[in-house]
């Protein structure tokens, strides 16, 4: 028998263990030894007390049994098996006079029935396909529960990109430094919710989060919003107020837009970091405060500091540690996942939103993205309810894909890009997806596993 004539990806076939149930220890020697040397991982199994404890276990595979055994037959352990998981494939090896027996198993829901004496192709070929159907629902329960039941740092900051995941493990790492963080990101990448993770993961969590845009408030209410006042400060001010940096003792403040701030409350902001303390307006005393400043900006801030817009010292103070958010376009990989999260999140937990047609999928991913995520996430709403998606054609930038990093990193993103695309486009069947894009089916497995791909 050829072996290599049947494409099997070891990445699948050592993922998935095939339970082999026989009650003749030749029969279990002989069969487990013809499926091992197809690359499978092989449990041989004797007895119905060995077979139920398996069955109890968390890990279940494709199950090749006998339908005929002294303690436990095929047709009682497929009983078993479909009252634990509907899903999880029994392939019924069966003598001649039980294939009546073997045709009610299959109307009841075994996944095949081979018919002794039986080749070795026969058994392989069968234990292949259901080892790869298996392996494509444990794969989609997978990615059903990060949907449904996504917990922590990446039920917030989504995706599976190796950017995302890079920047996931380095807010992790400066969420437990309690000292101060400058973040950059285009608008819409989501600087907001990278603060608000960093406050969320930090000892700092059951204090509160502040978050001030430093551009949108009026330069006259900034000092008052940010340090308080006294009764009678200023005309309107009826009675004392605490302001935004007092009430966010024991937490964190996130300034964002920075670059927006006015340089004579950059100096007294750089007094507030240095001191760890304000000064309400109206008042002489100097009242201690217990913050974390997170801080962001659009633009480079060592920039703004030659231009003369920011103040060196200051740039200092807050850029102890510093993490920049990649914008969508550097993230392709990420956006399928992102619009179908969206729009999940807009008809409710209950409904399923249909799969992204080919076209759609390819004009998601090849659009420029200006605004990111946040653009991203408003014709996700769009689509969720029936409106058409706002997408230019000729703002289509599929270049947008390929404009920085090193050529390796461009082909990578290319190669991800595309793999990607085509595995939505098949619902996840690898052996669709290879014939999308013209790859053999070996071959894209590889390379779904050396570029990191999660399989839809």
């Amino acid at each position: 028998m050829d072996l290599q004539a049947i494409e099997m990806s070891p990445e699948l076939t050592e993922s998935v263990e095939v339970i082999l149930v026989d009650d003749d220890p030749d029969v279990l020697a002989g069969v487990g030894q013809m499926l091992e040397l197809a690359n499978f991982s092989v449990t041989p199994l004797s007895s119905g007390g060995d077979i139920r404890r398996r069955l109890a276990s968390e890990r279940l595979g494709v199950i090749v049994s006998d339908i005929r055994m002294p303690e436990f037959d095929g047709l009682s352990l497929l009983e078993e098996v479909r009252s634990i998981d509907t899903d999880l494939p029994v392939i019924l090896i069966t003598g001649h006079g039980d294939v009546p027996m073997a045709v009610e198993a299959m109307r009841k829901g075994a996944y095949d029935f081979i018919e002794k004496p039986f080749s070795s192709d026969r058994l392989i070929q069968s234990v292949t396909k259901a080892v790869e159907k298996r392996s494509l629902t444990n794969e989609n329960r997978r990615l059903r529960r990060e949907l449904d039941n996504a917990s922590g740092i990446e039920s917030i900051l989504r995706g599976q990109s190796p950017a995302i995941a890079a920047l996931r493990q380095q807010v992790r790492r400066c969420a437990e430094a309690d000292v101060d963080v400058l973040i950059y990101g285009e608008t819409g990448t989501g600087k907001d919710l990278v603060a608000r993770c960093l406050h969320q993961f930090s000892r700092r969590s059951k204090g509160h989060f502040v978050a001030i845009n430093c551009a949108a408030l009026p330069e006259s209410l900034l000092q008052s919003e940010f340090f308080g006042y006294a009764a009678g400060a200023f005309t309107g001010a009826a009675k004392r107020r605490t302001g935004k940096f007092e009430y966010a003792s024991g937490g964190t403040v996130f300034l964002d837009e920075i670059e927006g701030m006015p340089l004579h409350l950059q100096a007294e902001l750089l007094r507030v970091l240095e001191n760890r303390s304000i000064v309400r307006l109206g008042e002489n005393e100097e009242i201690p405060i217990d913050i974390r400043v997170v801080s962001a900006a659009k633009t480079d801030l060592s920039q703004a500091v030659e231009n003369g817009t920011f103040r060196a010292d200051l740039f200092y103070r807050l850029n102890v540690l510093s993490m920049s958010i990649p914008p969508l376009r550097e993230r392709l990989e990420d956006i399928p996942l992102l619009f179908q999260h969206f729009v999940r999140s807009i008809l409710g937990q209950g409904d399923e939103p249909p799969p992204l047609a080919p076209q759609l999928l390819n004009a998601l991913i090849t659009h420029s993205w200006p605004g990111n995520v946040r653009q991203l996430q408003a014709a996700a709403t769009r689509h969720a309810l029936g409106f058409p998606i706002e997408v230019d054609p000729e703002e289509l930038n599929s270049g947008s894909i390929a404009t920085s990093g090193t050529l390796d990193e461009i082909v990578a993103r290319l190669e991800r890009h595309v793999i990607r695309s085509a595995l939505v486009s098949a619902d996840g069947n690898v052996e669709q997806a290879s014939r999308l894009i013209g790859v053999p089916k070996r071959t894209l497995y590889h390379k779904i596993k050396s570029l990191g791909i999660e399989k839809p």
